[in-house]
């Protein structure tokens, strides 16, 4: 059985603000040379799936940098340092929709890329919703809220409406869950 290759340098290349970029000196299991890889350190993150009462999920329509377009999400966002993602879901989802929700799902979590990511991000459904108020997004987020029927989620998945694989993973996460 292959085991792990061993950590033997690291060094911090960058500070993004949102995330560090280090260079990481790995050894191949079998003792070979070292070699150099790049590792993106982030804190986790979040996404919620709002539903409400009438089987609607609440979506967000929000420009994207990196690809210089729309896309269609759920609510979602990094954890602050010491925060719970729990908790930062709780948040995310009360500044993006300007909802609390009185019932919560933790649905689980996935590797967002482990070739060079080392956080995770955490999905939770949230139901039992209760407007308290217009979104409150950060200075650097603009979006649209929309609301879709549950059932429609697949299709705008399947049409390439939905592009974002975390979204993605979050649905399928909500899809798989144990009832």
């Amino acid at each position: 059985m292959l085991g792990p290759w061993r950590r033997l340098r690291s060094r911090r290349l960058q500070d993004c603000r949102v995330f560090e970029v280090d260079e990481v000196d790995f050894q191949p299991p079998d003792g070979g040379s070292p070699h150099p890889f790049y590792c993106i350190r982030s804190p986790d993150w979040i996404n919620v799936i709002p539903l409400t009462e009438e089987g609607e999920v609440l979506l967000l329509r929000q420009y994207r940098f990196g690809v210089e377009d729309f896309t269609l999400e759920i609510p979602g966002g990094m954890c602050d340092p010491g925060e719970e993602p729990r908790v930062a879901a709780a948040r995310e989802l009360l500044e993006e929709t300007g909802y609390e929700a009185t019932e919560w799902a933790e649905l689980g979590w996935v590797h967002p890329n482990p070739a060079i990511q080392t956080n995770r991000c955490h999905s939770y459904l949230a139901q039992g919703l209760i407007r308290r108020g217009e979104p409150s997004p950060d200075t650097h987020e603009a979006f649209e809220q929309l609301r879709s029927p549950l059932t429609e989620i697949p299709s705008l998945i399947r049409e390439r409406k939905i592009t974002h694989s975390l979204v993605v993973a979050a649905f399928q996460l909500f899809d798989t869950r144990p009832r």
